[in-house]
């Protein structure tokens, strides 16, 4: 005779008031601390929903978390009128992510819920905001180039189909028009754009403005603004991540532009912080780390028959520092990473990537001999001038002493000339090239 434990009989009571009773057992509310609402006199596992009752109407949560018999709830919205005891109503039917081809040209927020005024969203399937991961040997290894219609990108720091490639940069370097300039000239079937945690007025500019009317047909926008709450910016980046996975299981080729993960860093600080997860790393909990692998591992190859989810995850350098905790940690679990200098910047030069800091750990494995050797030679030549600049500014240099440094100080201008682009200036993979070997004299 088996003797039931206390976890499998709290789980068969749950099912019980799932498959048994109408209307679920209510809890009420006994506490608010800051972000989290604290329940009892109900059941609930982690991650369900429930409604809460407030003098405006029922508002929606999610359960973050537990205590012996209290519930730790964080509201997907701003929440406003909750009175002491109010009614928290957990929901059987769980709800997910809707997902299909009508979602093309449209702007939702973290629960898919449309933002843009163009009416509901006939979702041909729903999907759950959590996805099972996918078996490292099942994947198929990145083999071929992707154009992403930017020349310092395809032709020095070559992206792979099916990469996840880092884009640090402090504030006000250009992420968001570099990440434009890809969407316009990239080669992928489906674009889909996270914007998470930036300030709302660049939403709008985004999509009107860098994206425009075409690159808006191909694409899908998901939109949890900085005055979100910390639940919904964290859902819009898995939300995101998700609509992508979908569509590379279609076969399609997806281009996946997350901005950024460093705000999706901090919603989860702010909701780990809330429920009483110790602090660790500069205030960062662990859960924090052990979320981001999890995010990131989402996108890639798929296995045979399905697409690929080539990822640029932007991570913003506060105060331009690369030692940031965040950006450490994704520099480890990304396939490469492309630095926007803030130097660069303010000098006019755009895009702003550094091409000394920035790295492709694939391009070895997509890109012809030739090529790799003409992208190394372009970076030793811009180095050699970089490292002594200083003294060739100075005039402290006399020129015939170093071979090497005469050719890199006659070379810097077309080198400068050729690592810029227009925002609006789109090259194919091929061109790049072809404007590569011109450069070097090896056409």
């Amino acid at each position: 005779m088996s003797v039931e434990s206390p976890l499998a009989e709290r789980l068969s009571q749950y099912k019980k008031h799932i498959h048994q009773f109408a209307v679920p057992v209510a809890g009420s509310l006994t506490r608010v601390v800051g972000l989290t609402l604290e329940a009892k006199g109900l059941s609930a596992p982690v991650g369900s929903h429930c409604k809460i009752e407030t003098t405006r109407g029922l508002v929606d949560a999610e359960v973050v978390g537990f205590n012996d018999d209290t519930l730790y709830l964080m509201p997907n919205d701003h929440i406003s009128g909750v009175l002491p005891g109010a009614r928290v109503i957990p929901q059987l039917k769980e709800t997910g992510l809707p997902v299909g081809m009508s979602l093309l040209g449209r702007v939702v927020d973290g629960l898919g819920r449309p933002l843009d005024g163009l009416g509901p969203i006939n979702a041909e399937h729903t999907l759950k905001f959590a996805q099972n991961s996918i078996n490292p040997l099942a994947r198929r290894p990145i083999s071929q180039p992707m154009d992403v219609g930017v020349r310092a990108i395809n032709s020095i720091i070559t992206v792979g189909q099916g990469q996840r490639m880092g884009l640090f940069a402090g504030s006000g370097v250009g992420k968001s028009v570099l990440l434009g300039m890809m969407t316009r000239g990239s080669e992928a079937d489906v674009i889909v754009v996270g914007l998470v945690g930036e300030r709302g007025r660049e939403v709008k500019e985004f999509i009107d403005e860098i994206l425009g009317v075409e690159g808006r047909k191909r694409a899908v926008v998901v939109a949890a603004p900085a005055d979100a709450s910390p639940l919904m910016r964290l859902k819009g980046c898995e939300s995101a991540v998700t609509i992508a996975e979908y569509f590379r299981d279609q076969g399609l080729n997806v281009l996946l532009l997350l901005d950024s993960v460093t705000r999706y860093a901090m919603a989860q600080r702010e909701i780990a912080l809330a429920v009483g997860e110790p602090p660790a790393t500069k205030g960062y909990p662990p859960s924090v780390f052990a979320k981001l692998p999890a995010l990131v591992e989402r996108a890639g190859n798929g296995g045979e028959g399905q697409g690929s989810i080539t990822a640029f995850f932007t991570v913003l350098s506060e105060g331009d520092d690369m030692q940031d905790p965040i950006a450490d940690s994704a520099r480890a679990i990304l396939d490469g990473h492309i630095v926007l200098s803030r130097d660069l910047a303010d000098s006019g030069h755009y895009p702003a990537i550094d091409i000394e800091k920035s790295i492709s750990r694939v391009m070895p494995q997509v890109v012809s001999d030739s090529h790799l050797q003409q992208a190394r030679v372009l970076k030793q030549v811009y180095a050699m001038y970089q490292q002594n600049k200083d003294m060739i500014t100075l005039g402290a240099y006399q020129k015939g002493s170093d071979p090497m440094l005469d050719q890199a100080i006659n070379m810097i201008p077309t080198v400068n000339a050729f690592l810029q682009q227009g925002m609006k200036e789109v090259l194919n993979y091929d061109q790049c090239l072809q404007e590569l070997a011109k450069l070097l004299g090896q056409e």
